[in-house]
């Protein structure tokens, strides 16, 4: 029962924000300013906590990820994972983590970009919870394809928790961009302020959601739902304070680049093998 009162409270907070402000939020431009100022103001009120987690001390980490798109052959099994690993809707159009298919044909400059959301690939797959890529180029002429995973960039210096109005988004100290719920109105602030698209609403509980790297379980030594599951390793996670971790390696070892630099959101997501079609 006290759990329904606070269910209700919590819904009757958001539904009273929603209403004054609710007007800032048709105008995108507005709706990210309002929401810049809003969150300074918030972030003295509602100060993000250290989440209880026993035996983690976050004050020791500094996670990052590496996507070696050389690797990747678009399988989707990551796609899948992340889906059952963090209760992520069972659609074609909710995604923490998600991989886009580049395709340049013979004679043409401009790559074909589609990902498992496009219409013809859920046509192909038979379902929008299946995800798979439709082989519609096996009668063309192609030059030149490859696969780019993409999934939330965990900034230094991240837009989402800058325009937050309540302090649900934080970066935590270990560098994780997090969203606490129990705070979270729904105003899609930071959904129209991440440059990346990494973010999404989810509908039916009337929050916003993204990638975490799977916080419940790298803070218990365990690799990301993604990263356990790729059959190639092209995806790497780690910590940058072991110079020793695979992430570490990865970036060393390799020409590194992130997804538009000039934003000045300092990514955490390292690439291999992107081409300039690739933002």
């Amino acid at each position: 029962m006290a759990d329904n009162d606070e269910q209700a409270k919590h819904q009757g907070e958001r539904r009273n924000f929603l209403r004054i402000f609710g007007t800032a939020v048709g105008c995108s431009g507005m709706a990210i300013a309002a929401g810049a100022g809003l969150g300074e103001a918030a972030a003295a009120d509602v100060p993000a906590t250290k989440p209880d987690i026993p035996g983690y001390d976050w004050t020791r980490h500094r996670w990052a990820f590496g996507v070696d798109a050389t690797k990747c052959i678009g399988c989707l099994r990551c796609v899948e994972a992340c889906k059952i690993e963090n209760n992520v809707p069972a659609d074609a159009h909710h995604f923490r983590t998600w991989v886009e298919r580049y395709v340049t044909l013979e004679g043409e400059e401009k790559a074909h970009i589609d990902s498992q959301a496009d219409p013809v690939n859920i046509e192909a797959s038979g379902s929008e919870g299946v995800y798979r890529f439709a082989n519609r180029y096996k009668d063309a002429k192609v030059e030149k394809a490859f696969f780019v995973p993409k999934l939330c960039n965990h900034c230094t210096h991240p837009a989402c928790v800058q325009v937050c109005p309540t302090g649900a988004t934080y970066k935590t100290l270990d560098g994780v961009v997090v969203i606490d719920h129990k705070y979270c109105i729904g105003c899609q602030y930071c959904v129209q302020a991440c440059p990346y698209g990494a973010r999404y609403f989810n509908e039916e509980k009337g929050v916003t959601d993204k990638c975490t790297w799977c916080y419940h379980r790298i803070t218990k030594g365990l690799q990301p739902a993604c990263v356990e599951v790729c059959p190639v390793s092209a995806r790497i996670f780690g910590d940058l304070n072991d110079k020793q971790s695979p992430v570490s390696q990865f970036i060393r070892n390799n020409r590194v680049s992130v997804l538009r630099p000039e934003t000045g959101n300092a990514p955490n997501v390292f690439y291999v093998g992107l081409d300039k079609e690739v933002i």
